[in-house]
């Protein structure tokens, strides 16, 4: 049982959807802090970037010194339960109104 405030061993989603949610909410986010945001290590994150972008889901562009990231809202989800929805679909479930907004301008 966790102690008071504690949160529970497991969540609806996965570690790919919640980087991409903050991919999502801040393009221009650091790896590093998507990994503080999410709970998971910087490698981690690496590795899901990869694996999102191998999907077709995130494409990687370099600004200066920075990463920008470009989600491919149009595609569907991976898993044939979910395969008649999209990425945008789920974003547009988990975001606030006006970050969806930004997000599919």
């Amino acid at each position: 049982m966790p102690a008071a405030g504690e949160l529970p061993g497991w969540t609806f989603f996965s570690n790919h959807s919640h980087v991409l949610v903050c991919l999502a909410q801040d393009a221009d986010a650091r790896l590093r802090d998507v990994a503080q945001s999410v709970g998971i290590t910087e490698r981690a994150v690496q590795k899901i970037v990869a694996d999102l972008e191998a999907a077709g889901v995130v494409a990687r562009e370099r600004r200066g010194r920075r990463n920008h990231y470009r989600l491919h809202t149009e595609r569907p989800l991976r898993h044939p339960i979910e395969a008649h929805r999209t990425v945008g679909a789920l974003l547009g479930m988990l975001l606030e109104r006006a970050e969806w907004r930004r997000l599919s301008d």
